[in-house]
């Protein structure tokens, strides 16, 4: 089956308004900036954006944020970004935090099939407000549900015709489990292949999980915060 889309502005095309989005990447590296593009120029709102971070000012998620696209975030970490802040503070915005490693698990749950989960992570903050708690072994846990979305714009390094997926590195963060927990993930690559054209052992996202898949235009490597040093 041939799952590819000419142009990134073809594969939102699909997304209404309202539409809950997960959104792959941690800080610049491994985000699928050219989905996210395309999504801000089809103007597309109301949306509930699934994301580690809330992107920078002028990339990533952050430029959805600063037309006022987004109504909610959930995320682990939203610095970085002072519209966000801003939002934030005037009321513009609704915002779910949720550490990290819940995040992760949360939506590998989703893409096992698993209907919750108990974690210590939280337990005693205003985390775990409103969940059911239990003691295990002397240490109190928490009741954690999965974490499932509309779509998920992942970003890989390599992907075939058939929608199977390879990443690199550090850029392949939280693209892997958000591939599983959309009900309709759209992957951008670097690399498109045809169908067999990739190692079958070193597939990380198998196609079975991807509806739609492009290659992106030339991609920038952004650095999030240059740090520098005399000598």
């Amino acid at each position: 089956m041939n799952k590819v889309v000419a142009t990134a502005d073809e594969a939102v095309a699909v997304i209404p308004d309202g539409a809950s989005i997960m959104m792959g990447g941690f800080g610049t590296c491994g985000i699928p900036e050219h989905l996210i593009a395309a999504l801000h120029r089809r103007g597309t709102k109301h949306l509930t954006v699934i994301s580690n971070n809330a992107g920078i000012d002028d990339y990533g998620v952050g430029i959805l944020l600063r037309s006022h696209q987004i109504r909610k975030m959930i995320a682990t970490y939203v610095g970085e970004n002072k519209e966000f802040e801003r939002q934030y503070l005037q009321k513009e915005i609704e915002v779910e935090l949720v550490p990290q490693g819940t995040f992760s698990e949360r939506m590998r749950a989703a893409g096992a099939g698993i209907g919750g989960f108990f974690t210590p992570t939280g337990a005693g903050t205003l985390v775990a407000e409103g969940k059911e708690s239990r003691v295990i072994d002397g240490r109190t846990y928490i009741l954690e549900a999965p974490l499932h979305a509309d779509f998920a714009f992942v970003k890989a390094w390599q992907g075939d015709h058939a929608g199977n997926l390879v990443y690199r590195k550090t850029s392949r963060n939280f693209n892997p489990v958000m591939a599983t927990a959309a009900a309709h993930t759209i992957a951008e690559v670097e690399h498109l292949v045809e169908a067999g054209g990739l190692e079958p052992d070193g597939i990380h996202t198998p196609g079975i999980y991807v509806k739609r898949i492009l290659q992106g235009p030339p991609y920038v490597k952004r650095i999030e915060k240059r740090t520098t040093r005399n000598g």
